[in-house]
């Protein structure tokens, strides 16, 4: 492996912001992960993991430490042992996301499909629980394998080990940093239905295809990537609102009670979706929104995407991360003065 120095980090995120690593390196194997992590230890470094780079904040100053970045390749697919018919897709944890979502949906394999479009590799799907349209990762996967820094050992999780909740994993909340994810298995159900559960999914196809047919997984794929596009959530080059993290602020669980509170505070009524046992997710774009940020406003050099309200953008491929966190702190502030709702962020700090 070839340690680098003062290797600049924006280039590897999607929002194009962040200082130096002080050592960066790529390991494409798993030998390669336990080396890179032992010369970290020895050496008393902070370490962080890089994958995709789409879901993550670095900071102006970078990260004095080593980063290594995940480059592990390739997915294969068994039929399941249990005689059900379905198929366990094993993908690395530095595949392309799309890669593998393109690939199981023309393979007529249902359980991916509403996640199409998502920038980043596999390997975060199980730590963010990445979700859309219906969808979320949690669903579809069977195991997680990863590398224990603190017992230095490979182990894998089954899904039900994960700990996974909207948006959360053991991964991003009580095991945070502890693992190295190298291998995500996924159950797929060849001849599945696609998952058809939001109206904007709907309605784009229902531009496309005659009333009452059944779309194909890879058309459902297609059209969630329009959609997606629609509102700037699609990496597309030469698209300000692409240099942008995707999400910036969770959408908030909260209980009825909240919600009918909200609800008197405003001129409109909520628009609302079922979280579990008396709880309830608000949409955090409908809220910021009602706090008086319309898309494209911009505080210096970071804004509000111009398609999508819950998407900040480093609008001229320019900005800080610091004025990112001022227009972000300007946000959810007015929302909580508004509506007295927390928004929580997304984006993995990193460097801060």
């Amino acid at each position: 492996m070839l340690m680098n120095e003062n290797t600049l980090l924006a280039p590897f995120t999607t929002f194009h912001i962040g200082g130096p690593a002080r050592w960066f390196v790529e390991a494409t194997t798993e030998d390669e992960i336990v080396e890179a992590t032992a010369w970290a230890r020895e050496r008393g470094l902070a370490l962080f993991v890089l994958g995709g780079g789409s879901n993550l904040l670095v900071s102006d100053a970078g990260f004095n430490g080593l980063v290594v970045r995940v480059g592990l390749r390739g997915v294969t697919f068994t039929e399941a042992p249990d005689q059900s018919g379905q198929r366990i897709y094993q993908a690395a944890a530095g595949e392309e996301w799309e890669h593998c979502v393109r690939l199981t949906t023309e393979d007529g394999c249902a359980g991916l499909e509403c996640l199409a479009g998502i920038p980043g590799t596999v390997g975060g799907t199980p730590v963010q629980n990445v979700g859309a349209y219906g969808q979320e990762a949690a669903s579809a996967i069977e195991r997680v394998r990863a590398y224990d820094l603190n017992e230095q050992a490979f182990v894998e999780f089954t899904a039900s080990e994960c700990g996974f909740a909207y948006r959360r994993s053991r991964f991003n909340t009580t095991d945070r940093g502890r693992y190295i994810v190298t291998r995500v298995d996924y159950r797929l159900t060849p001849g599945g239905a696609p998952t058809l559960r939001y109206a904007d999914l709907q309605r784009a196809i229902a531009e496309n295809r005659e009333e009452g047919a059944q779309p194909s997984l890879a058309e459902v794929a297609e059209a969630v990537r329009r959609v997606r596009q629609s509102k700037g959530m699609l990496m597309v080059e030469g698209d300000p609102n692409c240099r942008s993290a995707g999400s910036f602020f969770k959408n908030p669980v909260v209980s009825e009670e909240q919600v009918r509170r909200v609800s008197a505070m405003s001129e409109k009524e909520p628009p609302r979706f079922p979280a579990g046992p008396g709880q309830v997710k608000l949409p955090a774009a409908w809220l910021i929104e009602q706090s008086g940020f319309a898309k494209g406003y911009a505080l210096g050099r970071a804004a509000v995407s111009s398609r999508h309200t819950l998407a900040l953008i480093n609008r001229d491929g320019a900005a800080r991360a610091e004025e990112i966190l001022a227009l972000a702190g300007q946000i959810a502030a007015a929302v909580e003065d508004r509506f007295g709702i927390e928004l929580e962020m997304e984006p993995v700090m990193v460097g801060f």
